[in-house]
Order: structure tokens, then sequence, then C-alpha cells
């Protein structure tokens, strides 16, 4: 009763945002409902009058309905065919987000970037968009600030991917192959991965197998979360601990920090996937969770837009725009 009297208003604020934006989401996919409800979210905290009976369930939304998105989102991971499939594309995959990452380091020092934007920026650019960010924001300490502005950075380069790429690939001489490869590792979010490779089959090569190809490569490239995350809070735990605060209490917060549960059980998740896919379950059993894992995405979004100030993400969009 006491968590339902301190977050239940926030929780419902939220899923009122949510609730829209899913279905914006589902009519317009190259957009997607995360961004809809960083909109709509940071519409409304302009003219709430009264926000602080809200706070606090804002607050969980943003941190903890995210984390739980990103658990569920392992309901969705069927390792065991991701890798048989996507295993031939591993070396490219692996050298575009080696890639990424570095210039990403390299223009985090040149554009004296702050920390966390060069990171949600790197990450959700070489791994898989939202997802990435989602997942990456809770390790780091991430404001909700930095969260939208890498969410819209990234669903800007999104909608012009999907718009350009179809075109792009046809004058590089691409194959259906080919375009799936470049797709799947190029372009952020899996909706833009779909938009993207629905289009070439539809203007270049009706019924060809471009889009399945795309979509392996990407959910093989989504994987990289896992390395990322942890590699992410292992060097956290030891900034903490060289910056003097090797006490018993600290040494307990690096442990966890070295080790986000909430990935834990993502990997947990997509074992049982795995597992049970293997044995012969249905992937329509996990259907519903991996619905879920997106509209937890979506409402955590709606929380981190009413936590954003639209002024001064507009005025400080430059730099990250640029990396």
């Amino acid at each position: 009763m006491n968590f339902l009297k301190k977050n239940g208003a926030g929780l419902l604020l939220c899923l009122a945002i949510s609730i829209p934006a899913w279905f914006l989401g589902k009519s317009f996919p190259v957009i997607g409902g995360p961004v809809f409800a960083i909109l709509i979210g940071m519409v409304l905290t302009l003219i709430l009058k009264e926000k602080e009976p809200f706070t606090a369930g804002i607050n969980y939304t943003s941190k903890k309905i995210l984390q739980a998105a990103v658990i569920f989102l392992g309901f969705g991971m069927n390792l065991s065919q991701i890798l048989a499939g996507g295993k031939q594309s591993l070396p490219i995959i692996i050298s575009t987000i080696t890639t990424s990452l570095i210039i990403a380091f390299i223009l985090y020092k040149a554009l004296k970037l702050k920390t966390n934007n060069a990171i949600l920026v790197g990450v959700g650019s070489s791994i898989c968009g939202g997802s990435a960010i989602a997942a990456t924001a809770p390790v780091i300490d991430a404001t909700d600030e930095e969260v939208a502005q890498s969410i819209s950075v990234i669903f800007l380069f999104n909608v012009l991917a999907a718009l350009i790429f179809p075109t792009l690939g046809a004058v590089l001489g691409l194959s259906n192959e080919g375009f799936g490869l470049f797709a799947g590792t190029a372009i952020n979010d899996t909706s833009s991965v779909t938009a993207a490779a629905s289009t070439w089959d539809s203007m270049w090569n009706l019924g060809s197998e471009t889009l399945n190809t795309a979509v392996t490569v990407k959910l093989t490239r989504t994987l990289a979360i896992i390395p990322i995350t942890l590699v992410l809070s292992l060097i956290r735990a030891r900034s903490a601990s060289k910056a003097g605060t090797a006490d018993s209490s600290a040494n307990k917060f690096s442990l966890k920090r070295a080790f986000p549960m909430f990935i834990l059980y993502f990997i947990i998740a997509a074992v049982i996937t795995t597992v049970c896919m293997t044995m012969g379950v249905s992937a329509d059993v996990f259907a519903p969770l991996k619905e879920l894992s997106k509209f937890f995405i979506i409402m955590a979004m709606a929380a981190i837009g009413l936590n954003s100030n639209v002024v001064k993400l507009i005025k400080s969009g430059g730099k990250p725009l640029m990396l």
C-alpha cells in the first residue's frame, strides 16, 4: 500500500502516456513508440503545474521499469538460432562496433562532451539504438536528460537511414545478402532495420530473404549489450575504488556495480528462451513477454520525457548530434 501511495500517481501518468505512444509507434514504426513517449512527456511536463505528487512514480518508472524492460528483452532472444544465423557476420559486427566506439571516444575527447552523453550515443549507434541505451543508462547512472538526448539523436539517424539506405545500397551495387548485412550492422533500432530491408525488398527484389538476413544480423549485434554493460560496470567500479571509497560498504557497492543484476537476469531470460525453444517450445509462447519489454521501454521513456527540459536539450544538442 505504501508503494502505491508513493508511486501510484506517477506510474499512472507514465502509463497514460505510454498507451497512445504505443499505438502511434505501431502506426509509424520508423519513429517508434519510445520517441513518441518522450515527446509527449516533454510537452506535458511544460504544462504540469503540480509535479510533486507524480515525482516518485516517474523516477521509479525511469529506473526500475527500464531495468525490467531490459530483462524481458531477453525473452525475445534465441541464442542458438541467432548465433547460427549470424556467425558469418560476426567479424563485421565486431569490426563496426569497435570502430564506432573508438570514434566515439576520440570525439568525446575532441568535443569535450559529457562522459555519459558520449557513452550513450556511442553504444546506441554501435549496438542497437534504444535497447542498448536502456541497458547502459542504469549501469552508468545516466540522468533522464542524458537518456532523452541520446534517444533523440539515435531517432534522427534511424529515420535518415530507413529513408536513404535502400537507394544507397543500390548505388553501391549490393546484393540482397550484402544489403541485409549492411542494414543489420549500420542501422540502430530493429524497427528501422526492418523498414529499410522491407523497402529494399519492395523496391528491388520482391520476395527475397533480405529482411530475414538483416534482422538476424541485427539480433546478433544486440548480444553485444552483455559484454559492453559488464565492461562499463567494471570500469565504474574501479573508478569508484580509485576515488578513495574503498571502505567495506563501497566494496559491496563495487561488486554489485561490476555485475548489474538486471543484466544477469537478461542473460537468464535469454538462456531460458533458448533452452525451451531447443526443446520444441514455440516462439509464440515468449511473444507476450517480448511485447511487454517494448511497452516497458515506452513507459520508461515517458518518464524520461517528463523529467527532461526540452529547451535545455535543444541548446545542448549540437555536440551529441555531431558525435
